[in-house]
């Protein structure tokens, strides 16, 4: 009898365990606080790529930390320019240059992109039913936005992949689809 009720304990235990763990790692990444929207003056909001500008007075969630990466890491892919004039602003944060959207690169959330770790490092990205490896030049900014720094757009969400449009031929995603796609991706 004993042994019956320790087995079941260990049971439900691991039962537990299984069925709280993925709600248990999603909550490692909390909030870090909000940024109130500034509205940009005419023409310095950039909307290529269906880009948001910040809105007056709305409130943005701030993250410093990303849900921990891991396999084969759960993300949204979204677009991006890169390019000089792009809607990715300014040079890039890894090597100050602008890359050609014929080039498959992307920037991270913050903390994936982690204080520059991944810098110039590959990472595949897998979506669509294909794979296709891309070069980190960037960070998705999370803990920032709604400046001129920032192209007066909101901060990134903590779980962003920004990929030029290489990145979306790669794929195969049909032009008229690109914007924001649920995908995994892995350190190359």
């Amino acid at each position: 009898m004993k042994n019956q009720i320790c087995t079941g304990v260990f049971v439900l235990f691991f039962l537990l365990l299984v069925t709280k763990w993925p709600s248990v790692e999603a909550q490692t990444c909390q909030p870090s606080g909000e940024i109130r929207g500034r509205k940009a003056l005419p023409g310095q909001c950039n909307k290529e790529n269906d880009s948001d500008c910040c809105v007056q007075s709305k409130l943005y969630t701030i993250y410093k930390c990303s849900p921990q990466a891991y396999g084969h890491t759960k993300a949204k892919l979204t677009i991006n320019s890169f390019e000089k004039g792009g809607d990715g602003g300014g040079p890039s944060e890894c090597d100050n240059q602008y890359h050609s959207d014929d080039t498959p690169v992307v920037a991270l959330s913050t903390g994936w992109f982690n204080n520059k770790q991944r810098c110039l490092n590959f990472i595949t990205i897998y979506g669509n039913g294909r794979s296709v490896q891309a070069k980190v030049v960037d960070e998705c900014d999370s803990t920032m936005g709604c400046d001129a720094d920032h192209d007066y757009q909101p901060p990134c969400p903590n779980n962003i992949v920004d990929a030029s449009k290489a990145v979306w031929k790669a794929l195969g995603v049909p032009e008229s689809d690109w914007g924001d796609l649920d995908i995994s991706w892995s350190d190359a």
